[in-house]
């Protein structure tokens, strides 16, 4: 059995106006993030760490923000395909680990809501998905709540 490990990051900034879509689930909150999609900052980087994992670049190379048809998708597609061309690459999801850095909205009250989901989309176990937050402590660009980012670890089998 061949095992390889990848490693995401990905980081949005939170602006009025938008709605805050996180781990696939839409969370109330005063802002949302930016980007050419939904922005779901924790589903960039888990499509990171899978495509890294597997040696097939990011997710930029495969869904690029130039692109049209990706304009306000929602990242569960880009997920679902993501997953889909790891397997179809010969390779299966040990497990994921997230870590979210923001300072609001709390999280923890949503994580088993997003895990739920993203183990849906992915067709893996819950228990193989571990979703944490933190806060920087005031400190940074999160810490003066003009961003939001997550860090991605995953294991893939072979």
């Amino acid at each position: 059995m061949k095992i390889r490990v990848g490693f995401g990051f990905d980081v949005h900034r939170l602006v009025e106006g938008r709605e805050l879509w996180l781990g696939g689930i839409r969370i109330e909150h005063s802002c949302g993030l930016l980007g050419h999609s939904d922005a779901d900052v924790l589903i960039h980087a888990l499509c990171d760490a899978l495509l890294g994992a597997a040696n097939m670049r990011d997710i930029g190379f495969h869904f690029p923000d130039t692109a049209g048809e990706y304009k306000n998708i929602d990242s569960k597609i880009l997920l679902r395909d993501t997953v889909k061309m790891i397997r179809d690459k010969g390779y299966q999801i040990g497990n994921a680990d997230i870590t979210v850095c923001a300072e609001r909205p709390k999280l923890n009250p949503h994580i088993p809501a997003m895990k739920k989901c993203l183990a849906e989309v992915m067709e893996v176990d819950e228990e193989d998905i571990s979703i944490k937050a933190t806060t920087t402590e005031k400190l940074g660009f999160t810490g003066r709540e003009e961003g939001i980012s997550v860090y991605a670890t995953v294991l893939l089998q072979k």
